[in-house]
């Protein structure tokens, strides 16, 4: 059995950009226990109002499956243990465990703590001698204890001895710095295993990328608990990644960790994470990414419709992932076929339409467009090409300016545009005039635009109110022809229930965000359409 120590909402929370809600902790915790996490460190009481907030809200939560634990330093250089405001904190905590972390690098111990080698002892016995009487479990995080270990071995392990001594139920060896290998993981632990007894874990950074895979030799070694954050968050290049952690410990390795059935709780978690920490989700991620389970060459294509496994090493939905097939210009006809039967169309693999559509994409591709981001406008593309929609509106010009009045003031831009609507939709709404010509402001001439199409479609289609541009990215796609480049712009909108992403590539950037947006617009009307269908 290996215990999952999840310290997201501590060392995940000292990522760079990152700054947990009270109620964004409350969250991930219930998450996490509804995941099967068996610790939750919950932060550091002593340090600020908020972590000491979420220790008494906290004990609110109906948690099943995880223990919380509060995180501290060892007792401070010339105070008695029983003074130190720190240690006081942790105990009005009530949580059933608590960490403290202690120097084992003496580099550390006289120029980080400016004290003798032997005092520092005494702060580690002192402590853990001292918490033991007010908590079911008292875990010791040996600060930088492989770099510690690579300079004075000897006092290294004396830190380990004395905390063992004190009582602790965890040695958790630090790789603070994140600059151990594995081979050096691997001889460091059978040393420390000749000299304690004391069960073991792993804390891990990711400094030189070995992580996960420290953490996994150390439980090969005889590692009883493993410490890391939900996406591999923390400080610098983060630490351990448990959502790789888990899944490797229970399907690779066959070692118990949380219930093998709440693994595909795993990918909400980690999107959770994602969104709370307002960060945008890392798409190759294992297991948990966008990329994880996604196929783009037909050839890889081709044989996962044979078999999954001939590209895939776990099942996607084991994690609550799962499969993508990507369409670009390395798409073949198993890409296109795969792609429409996930929209609820068949179609057969040699039938002219699949040809239609593929030499369609791939003529587009050939111009920047880029349908890996912005699967609403393949999904229009599509269908307009087997002729499943209609035609909702067709731009018959637009126009934009922009001004800058003077040096001081803001430059503001103004849209045209003109649209015709069709005949059947003009009827239905009792409109005999079906162009539409108007014009509005925005504060850039995509703004401008934006408005300027939505004034002219709304007395036709009402739900174009609900739509809202959510990102809006611009890539240009060849540098090297200077301010001739073409620019491709991404488009990310959403009604409230749903987001997609639309394209547009031209010479022009204006002309571009139009395409973009024009998709946008069809993509939110065709799909209300397909809803009031299956309605019916």
């Amino acid at each position: 059995m290996v215990y999952i120590y999840d310290t997201t909402l501590r060392d995940g929370a000292q990522t760079r950009g990152v700054s947990f809600s009270l109620e964004d902790k409350l969250r991930i915790t219930q998450a996490l226990d509804d995941l099967g996490v068996h610790y939750i460190e919950g932060g550091w009481p002593g340090s600020n109002p908020k972590d000491l907030a979420y220790f008494e809200l906290v004990r609110g939560l109906d948690l099943k499956n995880s223990k919380i634990v509060a995180f501290s330093s060892t007792r401070r250089k010339g105070t008695k243990v029983e003074e130190d405001p720190n240690i006081q904190q942790l105990i009005r905590t009530e949580v059933p465990a608590v960490t403290v972390f202690g120097k084992s690098w003496d580099l550390h111990v006289t120029q980080g703590l400016g004290i003798s080698l032997e005092e520092n002892l005494e702060l580690i016995y002192d402590t853990i001698y001292y918490l033991k009487k007010y908590f079911d479990e008292v875990f010791f995080d040996a600060e930088h204890f492989f770099d510690g270990y690579k300079n004075n071995p000897e006092y290294a392990l004396k830190t380990l001895q004395v905390a063992e001594e004190a009582g602790t139920d965890c040695l958790v060896l630090c790789d603070t710095n994140g600059g151990t290998l594995w081979y050096e993981t691997e001889e460091i632990i059978d040393a420390v295993k000749e000299k304690v007894k004391a069960p073991l874990g792993i804390h891990a950074h990711n400094d030189s990328d070995m992580a996960v895979v420290n953490s996994l030799i150390a439980v090969r070694k005889g590692a009883v608990q493993v410490q890391g954050t939900i996406n591999g968050l923390g400080e610098r290049t983060g630490n351990a990644n448990l959502c790789s952690i888990i899944p490797n410990l229970v399907l690779k390795m066959g070692i118990e960790a949380i219930p093998k059935e709440n693994l595909k709780k795993l990918y909400s978690v980690s999107r959770l994470v994602s969104e709370l920490s307002n960060r945008s989700h890392p798409i190759n991620l294992p297991y948990v990414g966008e990329n994880a389970f996604a196929h783009k060459a037909g050839v890889h294509v081709s044989a996962v419709e044979k078999n999954p496994k001939l590209y895939e090493h776990v099942e996607p939905e084991l994690v609550g992932n799962r499969r993508k097939i990507m369409v670009s210009e390395l798409s073949g006809r198993s890409n296109i076929v795969s792609k429409a039967k996930e929209l609820g169309i068949e179609l057969e693999k040699g039938s002219p339409e699949v040809k239609r559509v593929l030499e369609k994409i791939k003529d587009l591709e050939a111009q920047g467009y880029h349908f890996e981001g912005a699967e609403a406008s393949f999904e229009l593309l599509l269908k307009e090409t087997l002729g499943l929609t209609k035609k909702y509106f067709e731009l018959k010009g637009f126009r934009v300016i922009t001004e800058k009045r003077s040096e001081n003031e803001e430059a503001y831009a103004e849209a045209t545009i003109k649209v015709e609507i069709p005949e059947e939709v003009a009827k239905e709404k009792g409109i005999l005039d079906r162009f539409e010509h108007t014009a509005a402001e925005g504060r850039g001439p995509v703004e401008a635009l934006d408005k300027a199409l939505r004034k002219a479609l709304e007395k036709f289609y009402p739900a174009i109110k609900e739509v809202k541009l959510t990102d809006y990215k611009v890539r240009i796609l060849n540098e090297a022809a200077g301010t001739e480049a073409s620019p491709r712009v991404l488009i990310e909108s959403t009604d409230g229930r749903k987001k997609w992403g639309t394209v547009g590539v031209s010479p022009n950037i204006i002309e571009a965000s139009w395409l973009a947006l024009a998709d946008a617009f069809k993509y939110k009307l065709m799909k209300d359409d397909e809803e009031r269908k299956e309605d019916e």
